[in-house]
């Protein structure tokens, strides 16, 4: 049986046609190369199944052992997309971030999370909660991640060549975020809360629908959600446009007194943690570009931003390499 070209984890209730807005156990899902918007070409596979056939397709990503050449080295990505996502829209933003990053010659797989959001504009306030019962389930899946990449770790201490053949990363797109930031907390305690334990990579915040005070805790570890997310992850990344409207709908819709991530950027009257840092990206998503919320997965010069963050360049060469993202002065 070849591998599979594409990827799902999902707590939807399944329909006959797709899968519901209700949540559900945890389902896996694989794709041997139809259309993925299409549910008849998804097959449904045990954990287990999905499991051995993913370490089938890592062990096929070719090795790398010169710590020199760690950004050539393969990715599997997690996406988790944001609120007002029917299962079929999901599937087509997913598609389009494996087309224009993992595809031939890419940087690795992907896999889609995709969580009950209610897919109405209407439905913000219950997308929330349904995006905090998510993060419950997302985090049995970085849970089940954790375990094993501490197993490869303890493999790697007496054989080198035994290491992990992948980097792991995921992207968050809007109230995704919100799902990962629950998510990352209860891993992080659930492990009784390591230091500096890089469960995931790189780690790509876009549009993120979260408080920009989210990392205030800074180097010190006051146990918040910001403080799991910056202990759990190499790099976070965070990309925002103070032109993303929706997100000014989010913030008046709350009343909390904080900006979104992804509109204002990080707070800078707070020490953040060194592995933060944000970009913003008003100068790289043309004007007049439709829906600007979502118009970082329909440029080409979003996705190469993408790309060099997941690779593991510097940020001095990534804001070099694209200068719209240089601050002034």
């Amino acid at each position: 049986m070849p591998l599979p070209k594409f990827w799902m984890i999902t707590n939807r209730n399944r329909k006959d046609d797709g899968l519901g807005q209700n949540r559900a156990e945890l389902s896996y899902w694989v794709n041997q190369g139809g259309a993925v918007d299409s549910f008849a070409d998804w097959k449904i596979a045990t954990k287990d199944r999905f499991k051995k056939l993913l370490l089938g397709a890592t062990d096929e990503f070719p090795p790398v052992y010169d710590p020199a050449e760690h950004e050539k080295q393969k990715h599997v990505t997690l996406f988790v997309h944001g609120f007002n996502t029917d299962w079929k829209e999901a599937a087509q933003r997913y598609a389009k971030i494996c087309e224009a990053l993992y595809g031939d010659d890419g940087l690795g797989l992907c896999i889609l999370f995709t969580w009950p959001s209610n897919g109405s504009p209407a439905q913000y306030l219950p997308d929330r909660a349904d995006a905090r019962e998510a993060g419950l389930d997302l985090a049995g899946v970085l849970c089940e991640l954790f375990d094993w990449l501490m197993t490869k770790q303890n493999d790697a201490i007496t054989n080198s060549r035994k290491a992990c053949q992948a980097k792991t990363s995921l992207i968050a797109h809007s109230m995704g975020n919100y799902v990962t930031q629950k998510a990352m907390q209860l891993a992080w305690t659930r492990k009784n809360q390591p230091l500096l334990v890089s469960l995931i990579n790189q780690l790509v915040m876009v549009a993120a629908d979260v408080d920009n005070d989210l990392f205030k805790s800074g180097e010190t570890s006051d146990k918040t959600d910001g403080d799991a997310i910056a202990n759990l992850t190499y790099r976070i990344s965070a990309l925002y446009t103070g032109r993303d409207s929706v997100l000014g709908m989010s913030a008046g819709l709350k009343h909390f007194g904080k900006r979104r991530l992804g509109r204002s950027g990080l707070d800078r009257n707070y020490a953040l943690p060194d592995n933060v840092w944000d970009m913003d990206c008003s100068r790289i998503i043309p004007e007049g570009a439709g829906n600007v919320h979502s118009a970082y997965f329909f440029h080409e010069e979003t996705y190469e931003l993408m790309r060099r963050i997941l690779r593991g360049e510097d940020r001095l060469v990534i804001e070099q390499a694209i200068p719209a993202l240089r601050r002034p002065g």
